[in-house]
């Protein structure tokens, strides 16, 4: 496509929230302080080129299944973040959820046989109505000029709020629950995407939410691959998860997909 100008693109920012981009948020990616000033001013000078702009928002409840207050060890304590639960664990007794026993070892067995990440324990983030939910200010701002600028409204999807299962990727789940839409394949997010002809990805955590989303892309909506140019340096790891990613990334650039800086993304094609 030379001419860009009759391109549909749009941008999609993955849970650029103050929980992860801002230093005093509770689950802080670090470098994402600065990710956010370069999405803000990809959206700042390109802005007009931009026909739609998503946000995705990462929005959990206190007692969730990836939270402390979920777990207890076997004297009855809460147990720490960053802890590891295998279902193993669980079945012997190292870790006791003290909420819905007989899903959680379900729900880790099928973490576990799909080959999904490992279930991890984080402090508590982003909670229904906080703070550390909203939006980054930096990234707020810049969407707020880019609507009053082209008078194209964003739209946010909401992720997360089902405490009985992980919701890194920004299309399902980690596991579907029954009789729980919100944690279904978001079809209607995807066709809404698909009505563009590149869709520009950024937002943290590369190590986790990003490299899921991209990985549901290459599996669920691979129509979607070609049109999709993720931009690296709009992006940051958990400290010391980078090597979730890498092999997802590596298999969306071998199908097809198009990885590059933010300086680089309108040059012409």
């Amino acid at each position: 496509m030379s001419h860009m100008e009759t391109t549909k693109i749009a941008l999609l920012i993955i849970d650029a929230q103050f929980d992860f981009c801002d230093p005093k948020g509770a689950l802080f990616v670090p470098g994402a302080e600065k990710d956010v000033e370069r999405i803000a001013r990809l959206i700042a000078i390109y802005g007009e080129k931009l026909d739609g702009i998503f946000v995705t928002l990462d929005t959990h409840h206190v007692i969730d299944v990836a939270h402390p207050l979920f777990w207890e060890d076997p004297n009855g304590n809460t147990i720490a973040p960053f802890t590891l639960i295998t279902s193993k664990a669980v079945e012997s007794g190292k870790w006791v959820p003290r909420y819905h026993k007989d899903h959680v070892i379900s729900y880790l067995k099928k973490l576990e046989s799909e080959g999904e990440f490992q279930h991890f324990i984080w402090p508590e983030h982003c909670l229904i109505g906080s703070k550390g939910a909203s939006l980054d200010d930096t990234i707020m701002e810049s969407l707020l000029a880019w609507t009053h600028r082209t008078g194209r409204e964003y739209k946010a999807i909401i992720k997360g709020t089902n405490p009985l299962t992980e919701h890194f990727g920004v299309f399902k789940a980690q596991v579907v629950i029954e009789n729980a839409p919100e944690t279904e394949l978001d079809t209607q997010f995807l066709a809404e995407l698909e009505s563009f002809d590149r869709i520009l990805v950024v937002g943290e955590a590369r190590s986790h939410c990003v490299a899921t989303s991209i990985k549901q892309i290459v599996e669920l909506a691979p129509a979607l691959i070609p049109k999709v140019t993720v931009l690296t340096d709009c992006m940051s790891d958990v400290t010391n998860w980078g090597h979730l990613a890498d092999p997802i990334f590596e298999e969306a650039e071998k199908k097809g997909m198009v990885f590059t800086l933010s300086d680089q993304a309108f040059r012409p094609m």
